[in-house]
């Protein structure tokens, strides 16, 4: 990463990854590199993975849906996001996305304030190898299950719907 006076500039493949709940996360801007006014993080979420509906009570996310197609929930509301879709979630509101297909998909995911990547860092695993997402284990969910509450995070499906729909 290269910052300078005019902002950040990260090239395609830079950033640092984690394996959070075997999707891989890239964090191409950070809170400590934009005043903590927002985080960016670039997702591949993994064939019949995804996260389970939950509240924010600290930030809202923005996700923009850059390769394949994700089923999203805004409250009520159940929509299929397909490359080029963008959905706003205000903190308070219940959402979730899964991957209900055959092949990863790929979205960029806005945190304003910025502050909860540090949660994804916490409870995710450094990605030597990008290639091969790691089994997940009942310890990873109930790291994440612990941790969430410090975040502001209220998860709201049982604990083995987190990482595999």
């Amino acid at each position: 990463m290269t910052i300078n006076l005019q902002g950040i500039l990260q090239q395609p493949g830079q950033g640092s990854s984690y394996w959070v709940l075997g999707d891989l996360y890239t964090f191409k801007a950070l809170g400590e590199d934009t005043g903590k006014a927002y985080a960016l993080v670039e997702i591949i979420v993994q064939p019949q993975s995804g996260i389970p509906p939950h509240i924010h009570s600290h930030e809202d996310e923005a996700f923009y849906i850059q390769e394949g197609e994700l089923e999203f929930q805004l409250d009520q509301q159940t929509v299929v996001a397909t490359a080029g879709t963008f959905l706003h979630s205000p903190k308070g509101q219940l959402h979730r996305y899964a991957n209900m297909g055959l092949k990863p998909a790929k979205l960029l995911c806005w945190v304003t304030p910025a502050g909860l990547e540090k949660f994804f860092m916490e409870i995710g695993v450094p990605a030597i190898d990008i290639t091969h997402s790691p089994t997940v284990s009942p310890a990873d969910i109930e790291k994440a299950m612990a941790t969430a509450p410090i975040y502001g995070l209220e998860i709201i499906s049982p604990p083995n719907e987190i990482s595999h729909i």
